[in-house]
């Protein structure tokens, strides 16, 4: 049995909007509160996502086939989801916060942090350095939550508070992620948007030019974003040199890579430049004041390092880096057991159900995959959605990130009794982050493969001449909905392409066909990073990093309206491009 997607079960777009956002609504808005702990919030999200999936959003063919069957294709999507919330997204974030628990428990972590105050013990510098110029760099390298994990620990331990250091993660994690791991974003946009007789290359190529765009201005405006949320206006101007050489470094390098090469280094390039140019830049340039936190305990002595001490506390994190990177590589990933794109077409043209290999196994979802199409206005035609489960375990990005943390031990010659007590300690600290991110990417499966998620989005396609605006914050919704611009990108990519056309062909877009698919498409993906600091799965991820036990919501309050703010600013540069400024649309 084919399901069909079902975007209007009430017959009245309205109506069935509304129910189809009930889900993420009740589950932000329990957040928000702070009354509710974001696992229960979780549960409850996704027991109105299961319950409209079963009852409301159900396809033509239940009539026939029965409701039990659909129950339980329903059930396989929420299955898959939680799978995929423990492999490989909180495989990540608990092997990052047990390489940064064992930095903590050697003392290592106290020589990084004198290290980053000695480059400025100004907070607005440390936060840039740290959030925005690591963060890239590391989610050019991993993504998947990995950088606000990273920065948000290495900013608490650097002496910042929890909320802040939580908050400006999640903030500064957003210009980079349009490109993310590899420039994997663009390139499933590129798949998914692909029109009829255009090279794949090509057009993947013309996706990076046009984000490659519109970012570089978030670029520039990111960091100052960054220093007014912790500072205020009159700190941020204060160190506008800073400013202009953290962000304008990397927006000129994410402009340059982009349209020059392609997507796959931009954040790596951009991180790794911006941080340089800004420790560089510190040599000559401090700030006249220096900035710390009204309630700030007096500064002790600074105890000085020896040049070895620094290298060998910074090791655990280079080895993270090293790792990360290297486990990044498509090449290395094929070395370390994960399919080829020519073994994958031919398991997914198979009969078989399970692909294994020594250290991959490959499963179709039992009751979803190849059970549920999705079909016009969401894609041109008919298309069959598939639902494979992928254990890559040593290719996994949280395995390079759990042997960085193996080798730092040897490195800070733990013990390995001691090393395996952390580790366990680490894995009962994580347990319930660790369960809601399961719930969270159960509630983002079970409305994608219901189609409630897509009626969302057709929402958005009703907006006329308002649409270049609405196309980021479908991408914005798309983020927050899934927690992965990769994934908004699968889901309303075709979307887009598809409203671009109608809209030219109405006469609504003064554009070209082409050049208006491109714009609406690569939009989704630059409007989609802003997203990402209200995703469930990010705010959780950042709740763990910082040791904020029950305290999503606060997080959630403290970026929503900045997330919020930089999508509407986006979509106003989409609309710019589209009626005024259309010379920068690749021909």
């Amino acid at each position: 049995m084919t399901w069909t997607q079902n975007y209007d079960p009430f017959g009245s777009p309205v109506l069935s909007t509304l129910v189809a956002a009930l889900p993420v609504v009740l589950l932000l808005g329990l957040l928000a509160t702070g009354r509710v702990s974001a696992h229960l919030a979780a549960v409850l999200g996704l027991l109105a996502a299961f319950l409209a999936a079963v009852l409301v959003f159900t396809p033509d063919q239940v009539e026939t086939a029965g409701r039990v069957a659909w129950t339980q294709t329903v059930l396989a999507a929420l299955l898959n989801g939680a799978a995929f919330g423990l492999f490989p997204i909180g495989w990540i974030v608990l092997a990052a916060i047990f390489l940064y628990s064992l930095t903590v428990e050697t003392g290592q972590f106290e020589i990084v942090k004198h290290s980053v105050v000695n480059l400025s013990a100004d907070r607005r510098i440390q936060a840039l350095l740290i959030a925005f110029s690591f963060g890239a760099f590391i989610e050019g390298a991993a993504g998947f939550g990995t950088p606000v994990a990273i920065s948000a620990a290495l900013m608490m331990g650097a002496g910042f508070k929890p909320l802040q250091a939580a908050g400006l993660a999640l903030i500064a994690n957003t210009a980079p992620v349009a490109y993310g791991a590899l420039g994997t974003p663009i390139v499933t946009l590129a798949r998914v948007t692909l029109p009829p007789g255009m090279h794949l290359e090509a057009w993947e190529f013309q996706l990076s030019q046009m984000a490659g765009r519109q970012l570089p201005f978030f670029s520039l405006i990111v960091p100052v974003w960054l220093v007014w949320t912790m500072a205020g206006w009159r700190s941020a101007l204060e160190i506008w040199p800073a400013l202009l050489v953290c962000g304008g470094s990397f927006a000129l390098v994410q402009f340059l890579i982009s349209n020059l090469h392609g997507p796959w280094l931009v954040d790596v390039a951009g991180g790794v430049i911006s941080m340089v140019a800004l420790a560089l830049f510190l040599r000559v340039w401090q700030p006249r004041t220096i900035w710390k936190f009204e309630d700030e305990p007096p500064a002790e002595e600074p105890r000085t390092y020896s040049t070895a001490e620094v290298a060998s506390a910074w090791t655990p994190w280079a080895l993270l880096t090293v790792f990360v990177f290297l486990w990044g590589i498509p090449q290395v990933k094929t070395l370390l057991g994960v399919p080829g794109k020519d073994e994958r077409a031919a398991f997914a043209a198979s009969s078989d159900t399970v692909l294994v290999k020594p250290t991959f196994i490959g499963v179709k979802v039992p009751g979803l995959h190849k059970e549920i199409a999705r079909t016009y206005p969401v894609v041109p035609d008919k298309e069959i959605e598939s639902a494979t489960f992928e254990f890559g375990w040593l290719a996994g990005t949280g395995t390079g990130i759990f042997l960085a943390a193996l080798v730092s031990a040897a490195w800070m010659r733990m013990t390995p009794g001691k090393v395996l007590w952390v580790f366990l300690d680490t894995c009962w600290r994580v347990r319930w982050p660790m369960f809601t991110i399961a719930v969270m990417l159960a509630i983002a499966f079970t409305t994608r493969f219901s189609g409630m998620d897509a009626t969302l989005g057709l929402a958005f396609t009703q907006t006329g001449f308002f649409y270049p605006l609405c196309a980021a914050l479908l991408g914005w919704l798309g983020v927050a909905l899934t927690g992965s611009d990769t994934s908004s990108n699968a889901l309303f990519g075709s979307l887009q392409t598809i409203t671009a056309r109608r809209l030219v062909s109405g006469g609504v877009l003064p554009l070209p066909e082409h050049q208006a698919m491109l714009l609406m498409a690569a939009s989704n993906s630059s409007g989609g990073v802003m997203g990402k600091m209200i995703d469930a799965q990010s705010i959780v991820v950042a709740a763990v990093a910082t040791g904020q036990h029950n305290q999503e919501g606060a997080i959630l309050r403290y970026v929503f309206w900045h997330s919020l703010a930089l999508a509407l600013l986006m979509g106003l540069l989409v609309m710019a491009q589209a009626y005024w400024w259309t010379g920068m649309i690749p021909r």
